[in-house]
């Protein structure tokens, strides 16, 4: 059954169509393999509308990009936690992850998550992401060749786009070799947390221990890593408390491993069914940077972030209650006629590319220069590379059933 026609025939009898119904509609197979014509029937039939559960979902550029700058709309650990906690159902069990993930920084509004993100920018900057080129270079390279080695096709989520941001992170923070299996299965329960809630945190209670350890290593004897860096920060700014020095770790390492592995994953198969586009970045390597900007537009690895409702506020026509929840699409955002000509077509060379892929406003990303630094590596790198690519099976092709993130489980390709 074609979930679409059957939501516009219930439009067609009942007048205006029903948030419910589009919301539904993206936990439909359909919406899992393409989000986007959905996310159009949205904006067009109700840009701003309340779900069935009483979530807003926000889908047009204009409106997002504002949501994303307006402190009414809070990203505070304690307001999320009852946010979902009055829903009930399922959604009632998130609130168990809201709580459990503390005060990190990417948890807390301003005055608070100014201090934090101050600390962060402190230790995290450009310079320092710009030195792991030469890094991240090697790696991809290394990655590539273990799977050109292992035979005529590869996974390529498998075997680059998913171990390539775990082994710039250990790089960046320190974390040893020998530790990377297990880090490494931590952060794949961290993504599968919509799955399975209880494994999500067991994994991440698991993980705060082991980050614990590392700190109190950096304390005793420091090293040219970013702990230390943050250790260091934290013994100039007594108002850092040793669990926010934690938290602002946990949210560092975390946050850009999914988002890369899948920007890469994403980008590629994005490529591939654009051959013209892929021969154009083939033929001018210096595209690769504008192409990832392109690329995390047209299909975007967060496809929403969330917000609660921290004061009563209108947009576009509607009122938004203290309490409620707001999902807002930066995938929608990123397709939106108002903003961009001829959303739907891939184009590395777009004109004023503005995209809302990592956000905006005092929550930006503040991993997103190094995902895209990755991002254009891994891509640059696989089309130099790999002049014959191509997928070995679109129909096999599925992504997670997670709405608010557009995952490829895997990605078979030759070579």
């Amino acid at each position: 059954m074609n979930p679409t026609a059957t939501t516009e025939g219930a439009r067609d009898s009942a007048g205006p169509a029903r948030a419910e119904d589009l919301a539904a509609a993206l936990l439909t197979q359909e919406a899992r393999r393409d989000p986007y014509p959905f996310y159009a029937r949205m904006r067009r039939e109700d840009p701003v509308h309340r779900s069935a559960q009483g979530i807003w979902y926000l889908t047009r550029y204009t409106d997002v990009e504002a949501a994303l700058g307006d402190l009414r709309l809070s990203n505070d650990r304690d307001r999320m936690t009852r946010a979902y906690t009055a829903l009930g159902g399922d959604l009632k069990a998130l609130s168990r992850l809201t709580d459990r993930l503390g005060r990190v920084m990417s948890n807390t509004d301003p005055p608070d998550h100014a201090r934090l993100r101050k600390l962060a920018n402190r230790a995290f900057t450009a310079r320092r992401v710009e030195s792991l080129r030469d890094r991240v270079q090697g790696i991809v390279d290394r990655l590539i060749d273990e799977a050109v080695a292992a035979g005529p096709t590869m996974d390529l989520v498998e075997a680059v786009a998913s171990p390539l941001p775990m082994a710039v992170v250990c790089e960046l923070f320190g974390i040893p070799d020998e530790d990377l299996p297990q880090v490494k299965t931590w952060f794949r329960r961290f993504g599968r947390l919509s799955e399975d809630i209880d494994a999500s945190e067991a994994a991440i209670e698991q993980y705060e221990e082991y980050l614990a350890r590392l700190v109190r290593r950096r304390r005793a004897a420091p090293g040219d890593d970013l702990i230390s860096a943050l250790v260091a920060t934290q013994a100039k700014d007594d108002r850092l408390t040793d669990s926010e020095l934690l938290s602002t770790c946990f949210v560092l390492i975390t946050a850009g491993d999914e988002t890369t592995t899948h920007l890469v994953g994403n980008g590629m198969l994005a490529l591939l069914r654009h051959p013209a586009q892929l021969a154009r970045l083939r033929a001018d390597p210096a595209l690769a940077r504008p192409a990832v900007e392109e690329l995390a537009r047209y299909d975007t690895p967060t496809q929403a972030i969330v917000r609660v409702v921290a004061e009563d506020l209108t947009i576009g026509g509607r009122t938004l209650r203290e309490g409620e929840l707001a999902y807002l699409f930066l995938a929608a955002t990123n397709r939106d006629p108002e903003r961009f000509h001829d959303p739907d077509r891939l184009d590395l060379t777009r004109p004023g590319n503005r995209p809302l892929s990592f956000g905006n406003g005092p929550h930006f990303c503040l991993g997103g220069p190094l995902a895209k630094l990755q991002a254009e590596v891994a891509v640059g790198t696989l089309v130099r590379r790999l002049p014959h690519l191509r997928l070995t099976d679109e129909a096999a092709l599925d992504w997670r059933p997670n709405p608010l993130q557009r995952r490829l489980t895997a990605l078979p390709v030759t070579y």
